[in-house]
């Protein structure tokens, strides 16, 4: 088969679709990889570091998507480059769709065949390819908050630790997975005071099991939501429905209730964001503030980290790689859980996530 990298486009988004060691696999088994010249600049990783591993290089991205028959990315097509698929093509990236239905139509148009990261399911449940990713953004948005609380960025003011003598920042973690989890661990990390709210009984136990005494758990009803985040310094929204919309779990109207100078993380952004007031920034941009309360709603947080971020990503996007370039769209039938992130193919929406936003949309 031949394996297409395009350089990303999105802003900011220096990640890339494969690192030279998964190129590397890709050759040896047969497979020609074109690679676009300056794709994995972000990382450090020039043209040489491709043609040593085997890879082609392609003058621009035009060229890559007409001579691959599998594009691999990092993040959702942007417009430009959804129009240059086609029927006879494999896509393989993050998608999103459910909250990105212009993207979902084009993909529909393309009659490609798209298989999003984010709806792969493992035996034990998971989304491994997803999770990654969760994990990175799960950190980095404790830094981002810990930054945004700063007066000069339009915070409260507030040192995330404290020093003796004064009370560190108050943090709350909507959502119990792998981006809640991997906030808390570096929230706890800071000497935050740190309350974690989910849905699952069993995760909250879990939790308190790994964590101990160092957080507080509650349960997420309306209520109790409420009144915790009213009196937080910094909220990280880490809710997730896989393929799906992130619910809205706190309303414009209730921003007037909390601190002036708190701050919103919504790492649930990708999926339209799980707080009513939320909207997609850039790095370029990051912030904006409502009733006072800055929001952090980057779409791609990892890009900021496109070293770490690339390396950890194909660590588990490689052995499917593989899979579909030996086996085309054979190895879905293969393995029920890539076939699971079949998302559209011959001009149909095939997750029902994206489906049922369609609908919603619609009605």
């Amino acid at each position: 088969m031949i394996v297409g990298v395009p350089k990303e486009i999105k802003v900011r988004e220096s990640r890339v679709g494969l690192v030279p060691n998964s190129v590397a696999e890709l050759t040896g088994r047969g497979h020609r990889v074109l690679v676009e010249t300056g794709a994995g600049a972000g990382i450090g990783a020039g043209d040489d570091a491709y043609k040593a591993a085997g890879a082609e290089i392609a003058g621009s991205a035009a060229d890559v998507f007409a001579g691959a028959e599998m594009i691999v990315k990092v993040k959702e097509p942007q417009p430009g480059e959804w129009v240059r698929l086609s029927s006879d093509q494999i896509l393989f990236t993050y998608l999103h769709l459910a909250a990105d239905l212009a993207q979902t139509r084009g993909l529909m148009e393309s009659g490609c065949a798209a298989i999003a990261y984010e709806t792969i399911t493992d035996d034990a449940g998971g989304l491994p390819l997803l999770a990654p990713m969760s994990e990175v953004a799960g950190r980095l948005s404790m830094i981002e908050g810990a930054a945004n609380l700063k007066a000069s960025a339009g915070g409260r003011g507030l040192l995330i630790s404290g020093v003796p003598g004064t009370e560190p920042a108050h943090v709350v973690v909507i959502g119990g997975g792998v981006v809640g989890t991997n906030a808390a661990r570096m929230a706890i990390g800071l000497g935050a005071r740190v309350t974690i709210l989910d849905r699952s009984v069993p995760r909250l136990r879990h939790l308190e099991d790994v964590f101990g005494s160092a957080i507080t758990t509650r349960y997420s009803s309306k209520a109790i939501l409420e009144d915790v985040c009213r009196n937080a310094d910094l909220v990280i929204g880490a809710v997730l429905i896989p393929g799906a919309s992130a619910p809205k779990l706190i309303s414009r109207a209730f921003l007037s209730e909390m601190r002036p100078g708190a701050v919103l993380v919504d790492v649930a952004i990708d999926q339209g964001g799980c707080f009513e007031t939320s909207r997609p920034t850039t790095h370029d941009d990051p912030t904006y503030v409502i009733d006072g309360v800055v929001h952090y709603c980057v779409a791609n947080m990892p890009g900021s980290v496109p070293l770490t971020s690339s390396e950890a990503l194909n660590n588990a996007t490689l052995p499917h790689v593989l899979a579909l370039a030996d086996h085309a769209l054979a190895a879905l039938d293969r393995d029920p859980h890539l076939a699971n992130g079949l998302n559209v193919k011959n001009g149909h929406v095939t997750f029902d996530a994206v489906i049922e936003a369609m609908a919603a949309e619609a009605a």
